[in-house]
């Protein structure tokens, strides 16, 4: 499984019912556990964003959809990036022409 980080900023709407915020994390959770995407850490944040969602998906395909899904409910703004870890990132440098 894939590894993908997203940031995200709540909208106008979503910081307004931000009280919802733990519940609609939930819901999301589970949404996107029946697409195929296992939501492994949420986290609130202060600074440049207000959350992020670390998660991991069989292809881009599949977290796309459910990213889609997300912000399709109106409360946040997100966006997602593919995430190596270190054995990953080996095979990529190994691919480096020598």
């Amino acid at each position: 499984m894939a590894t993908f980080i997203t940031t995200m900023h709540f909208t106008e709407q979503g910081i307004k019912t931000f009280g919802d915020s733990s519940d609609r994390a939930a819901a999301f959770k589970a949404t996107a556990k029946k697409m195929g995407v296992n939501v492994t850490g949420t986290y609130w944040t202060l600074g440049a964003f207000d959350g992020v969602l670390v998660c991991e998906a069989p292809d881009e395909e599949t977290v796309t959809a459910a990213m889609l899904h997300l912000g399709s409910q109106g409360n946040l703004r997100t966006q997602t990036a593919r995430a190596y870890d270190a054995t990953e990132m080996q095979k990529i440098l190994g691919l480096l022409p020598k």
